[in-house]
């Protein structure tokens, strides 16, 4: 699909910053797309970039109405439509990253085909997959995984990408959500496929490459999540990735909606070591990778060296310290 830039992103009442986290990635990674954010009386959140009405935003050249929050479940709230149809309305296309289609509302259909306004649920695939095979198959392949949802698996991936690129090395971005999928023109919604082909979903994803090229792949979930751990596994599975790395956010103590115990560092690496070596088994953790935007630089610095003391493994927060570290390992 080709979605028109720039967008008005549409964050709706989010109820904190990381409802909207799709949003803030687009914004985030693709900063001359975004255009502006819309956002209702009670949102939480703020993109930091201009608050705009529809028309307003229809004036200044907006081609798309991004929906830039994610829910539990990926539900869009009946409450939503009146203004995704006035979007519309304004000649604006719609791309939604929720589970709901944009398409199961007739109010919305009616006013794109009225018009001449385009659909996009991205995280709705229209190829048909098979199941996974765990053959091996040549190329490099890095998956970022997580003590939890929403600490930064697709920013590192994004941060590793780029650093390849700086080093002229031949890699890709592999996107698996929806928001990925915004950023990079391109992937599989994986929590989205039938849970029998989600590891033959991520083997399409992933082919055969050259001994020297990277796929840096977007992590969901984390295996130790108990609403999205089969996600995860899918992911691991099918992806067969030679490295990955652990990411992590440290003030947390329960998983994102759940009250599950945040997973440690060290079980991650162990499990996903183990069930890795299932389809790969020279998998191996290659660095650690901690979202410390809540610390302040010295809480951040004291953090981060205590955890590479104990893992004799390259720790960085990606977006204070970048990745060239964890880049250094792949490249010995």
């Amino acid at each position: 699909m080709e979605i028109e830039t720039p967008y008005l992103i549409f964050i709706g009442d989010a109820k904190d910053a990381l409802a909207a986290k799709t949003g803030q990635g687009i914004v985030d990674w693709r900063p001359t797309w975004s255009l502006g954010q819309l956002r209702l009386e009670n949102c939480r959140a703020d993109l930091h970039i201009p608050d705009m009405t529809v028309a307003e935003a229809a004036t200044a050249g907006a081609k798309t109405f991004v929906i830039g929050t994610v829910s539990p479940g990926g539900t869009l709230p009946e409450s939503w439509i009146p203004v995704i149809v006035s979007a519309l309305e304004a000649g604006l296309d719609i791309a939604s990253g929720m589970h709901t289609r944009l398409r199961e509302f007739p109010a919305v259909v009616a006013a794109a085909e009225k018009h001449g306004c385009k659909l996009y649920d991205v995280r709705h695939c229209d190829l048909q997959f098979g199941t996974g095979n765990g053959t091996a198959r040549a190329g490099n392949r890095l998956l970022t995984v997580g003590t939890d949802c929403s600490v930064g698996k697709k920013y590192t991936a994004l941060a590793i990408e780029r650093e390849m690129r700086k080093r002229a090395m031949k890699v890709d971005f592999r996107a698996t959500g929806q928001t990925g999928i915004l950023i990079a023109g391109g992937g599989i919604a994986i929590d989205a496929v039938v849970a029998d082909f989600i590891a033959g979903a991520c083997e399409y994803l992933t082919p055969e490459n050259s001994d020297d090229h990277w796929d840096i792949v977007e992590g969901q979930g984390s295996l130790f999540h108990p609403s999205f751990a089969g996600v995860s596994l899918g992911l691991l599975h099918g992806t067969q990735p030679n490295a990955f790395v652990v990411c992590h956010e440290p003030t947390r103590t329960t998983m994102r909606n759940v009250d599950t115990p945040i997973a440690s560092v060290e079980d991650v690496i162990e499990q996903t070591t183990a069930l890795g070596r299932l389809t790969n088994p020279v998998v191996r953790c290659v660095g650690i990778a901690v979202n410390t935007a809540s610390l302040d630089d010295s809480q951040s610095a004291t953090y981060l060296e205590g955890l590479q003391r104990r893992f004799e493994l390259p720790v960085t927060d990606p977006m204070r310290r970048g990745v060239a570290s964890i880049v250094d390992v792949l490249t010995r």
